[in-house]
């Protein structure tokens, strides 16, 4: 189950590139002096996991393991217009050791998301998309002609203590902080056209390109966000006294709604009484990059997002992203391993030691690459790497250093089934569990996953370099923890304190069997393929 790597020309500068924007700076100095903007084909965090990326990126990926919690309702508004409670989890106590768990060792990013109307986005077929709309529910089956352009957005809280902005996740030693990404495909899977390889080389994100802005105090970007004029050294730059932070522990109000200038992100934390936001409007600098196949044209177009839907059930999808989800809650892990060794003269800073946790550490292979010394650090003390699965799954994520209750794990994030309509009164009756494990199992990410036929060895949980399953994966619990006006919570983790349910006890039983799915076929002028890219519970009722 080793990683298979073929490395284009453009991949292999990009992954030097990469390399010189990690270490091209002096320990303890900023890391964002750099131009550099990360590529959605390496092993960046940010990016939403794509149905097809061999399509869309070529020969190398690092896959995104997202487990996630889809909410449903037929309310008009559930797919625009929500609010969550959420208690931000706090690290074990006392100092640094690699026996204990810490989120920057599980997850490099959570977030909750919302389908978004981007008309220069896959499947390139339409020049509208009407807000807020069910008009734009999509069977491809039925055809492509005027499929609206679609884009996911994904509201990411980033843990602190590891690597800093814009190379890792982290913003602050001890602090969370807020962004507000949006994710676009440039690809039009009908004529089996891409946007053209000089602009995919300026974007943020690449071929899968990113609109971020850190949320702030005053709802004013740091930088400009579209992925064009995007820079490190200012967009992505959080050491700025207008960006907002949040303490661990502490109780947020989290809300999406769409408004006349567009999708607003709002994080109130009620601990401190600070609020952040941001919208993603025209005039806050979020925009489109322009959908040209040829030549060597970039253009960025000024844009205003809105939510794509009315309501959130399994037909209000993204028609490229490998989930299903419309409103979600999703946990981003997979990204970190610990090694003992970084190979100082590998143009993709790989581990030449030993990966793995105490105890279970053996000779670093093909899946340790993009590799931090202890050094780099802002707050703890260890030395890994950030390209670990896909497949290969026996990083950090992928051990029993998830929150169970002991001191030794960080406390879990604990978040409440949305709100919507009046007041945000009204709640989503239904709930799903689906993990993207098919998709990163696949051959095309070497390994043996048949996502393409019979759905033959996708498993769960997934199976590691030594070909025996992970030792853990997590799934979600409903607690009895009230969390702000909401009388219970979700959580990730293992069976956790207060758990009223654990949906099985396990990752298996939780989320399911396997789902195909509909998709274009890259090039097929409006054939159609099923894959199998998910598990997934199906509809459950939700009574939290």
């Amino acid at each position: 189950m080793k990683r298979i790597r073929i490395l284009s020309v453009a991949s292999a500068a990009g992954l030097v590139a990469a390399t010189l924007a990690m270490f091209g700076t002096p320990a303890g100095a900023s890391q964002n002096s750099t131009s550099y903007k990360p590529d959605c084909a390496d092993p960046f965090p940010l990016c939403t996991e794509v149905a097809n990326p061999k399509e869309a990126f070529g020969n190398y990926y690092v896959g995104h393991d997202e487990p996630s919690t889809l909410f449903y309702s037929n309310t008009p508004g559930s797919g625009n217009h929500v609010r969550y409670q959420l208690t931000i989890p706090t690290e074990p106590p006392g100092p640094f050791s690699q026996s204990k768990g810490y989120d920057f060792e599980l997850h490099p990013a959570f977030w909750f998301g919302m389908a978004m109307c981007d008309t220069q986005s896959f499947p390139e077929q339409s020049s509208k998309c009407t807000p807020d709309s069910d008009s734009n529910i999509v069977n491809p089956a039925q055809g492509f002609a005027g499929a609206p352009g679609a884009a996911f957005e994904e509201l990411q809280f980033y843990p602190p203590g590891w690597i800093g902005q814009f190379s890792g996740s982290s913003c602050d030693p001890t602090k969370w902080c807020v962004a507000l990404n949006i994710d676009s495909l440039a690809e039009n899977p009908i004529n089996g056209t891409t946007l053209n390889a000089a602009c995919q080389s300026q974007l943020l994100g690449g071929i899968e390109y990113i609109n971020f802005a850190f949320l702030t105090h005053d709802g004013k970007p740091l930088g400009p966000p579209n992925p064009l004029q995007f820079d490190p050294a200012t967009s992505g730059n959080p050491n700025n006294p207008d960006t907002f932070f949040l303490n661990p522990g502490d109780q947020a109000t989290v809300s999406l709604t769409d408004t006349p200038d567009g999708l607003k992100t709002t994080v109130t934390d009620n601990t401190t009484g600070q609020t952040g936001t941001m919208v993603a409007s025209a005039a806050n600098g979020f925009g489109q990059i322009k959908y040209q196949s040829g030549g060597h044209s970039c253009q960025e177009l000024p844009y205003t997002f809105h939510p794509m839907y009315s309501t959130s059930s399994p037909q209000t999808r993204v028609l490229w992203a490998a989930h299903t989800y419309n409103i979600a809650f999703s946990d981003e892990i997979g990204h970190f391993d610990f090694c003992t060794h970084i190979n100082p003269n590998s143009p993709t800073a790989s581990c030449d030691g030993q990966e793995g946790i105490p105890g279970d550490q053996e000779a670093a292979d093909g899946d340790d690459n993009f590799c931090f010394s202890a050094t780099q650090s802002l707050r703890y003390p260890a030395t890994g790497c950030t390209d670990t699965n896909a497949p290969g799954f026996d990083g950090v994520s992928y051990q029993n250093y998830w929150p169970d209750g002991s001191r030794t794990r960080p406390t879990p994030i604990l978040f409440s089934s949305p709100m919507t309509g009046s007041g945000y009164s009204t709640p989503f009756p239904q709930v799903a569990f689906e993990a993207n494990l098919p998709r990163i199992e696949a051959a095309d990410l070497g390994g043996n996953c048949q996502r393409l036929t019979t759905g033959a060895n996708c498993v769960n949980p997934p199976i590691t370099d030594d070909g025996t399953p992970a030792a853990f994966y997590p799934y979600f619990s409903t607690v009895s923890t009230p969390n702000g006006s909401a009388g219970c919570s979700y959580g990730i983790g293992s069976t956790l304190p207060d758990t009223i349910s654990n949906f099985g006890g396990s990752s298996h039983a939780e989320f399911g069997p396997l789902l195909q799915s509909t998709y274009w076929t890259f090039g097929g002028h409006g054939a159609t393929n099923q894959r199998f890219n998910n598990f997934n519970s199906g509809p459950l009722t939700n009574t939290c």
